[in-house]
């Protein structure tokens, strides 16, 4: 199969979707459709699956919305993007714990306290693509801090999350809206 990357078009903003599906043979591995475009991604050790739970490693399959944009200000700029954004604090985390009222919502976390941290030493979260993935209705144990975010080298697999090389990340922002969903499946 023949990858296609990003080029510097512009495009008129308005919904659109963002197409992701598993690689055959190699479930922690996928593409990603934009449009003509297709780029790897890595996805869940489990793979994509429709029960997704806390913890289980899946990529959960389904329709969902992009929310918001998260950024390290202090390595980029802000991204060019039509998606609310949000620097990342050395402070914000997401909770991962299902017995919390905050569970899959975004929190503050104190040194050393329990749940994913969103500044990171290691890159992944320099650009974080929030989804709705479990928000309506928010149901404690079925999966929480899903996100589309940065590749580790040689596209290891993630928690759960859909991960694109930085450079394809970055040309991707640009080209998403409010209007944009991502299927996965």
């Amino acid at each position: 199969m023949r990858i296609r990357r990003f080029n510097k078009t512009k495009r008129a903003p308005g919904p659109h979707v963002l197409w992701v599906s598993g690689a055959p043979g190699k479930r922690a591995r996928g593409i990603l459709r934009a449009g003509n475009r297709i780029v790897p991604v890595a996805l869940g050790r489990a793979g994509i699956k429709a029960d997704k739970r806390e913890g289980d490693g899946a990529t959960p399959r389904g329709r969902f919305r992009l929310l918001r944009l998260w950024w390290r200000a202090d390595r980029a700029p802000r991204p060019a993007t039509l998606l609310p954004t949000r620097r990342i604090r050395t402070d914000d985390g997401w909770c991962e714990n299902p017995s919390d009222q905050r569970y899959n919502r975004p929190i503050r976390l104190p040194p050393k306290s329990p749940g994913d941290r969103l500044w990171r030493e290691d890159g992944l979260y320099d650009l974080v693509i929030e989804i709705d993935h479990n928000t309506r209705p928010r149901i404690a144990g079925r999966g929480s801090a899903v996100f589309i975010h940065v590749a580790r080298k040689g596209f290891l697999p993630t928690a759960g999350c859909v991960a694109l090389s930085v450079s394809d990340l970055r040309k991707l922002i640009g080209r998403l809206d409010r209007g944009t969903m991502i299927e996965i499946g």
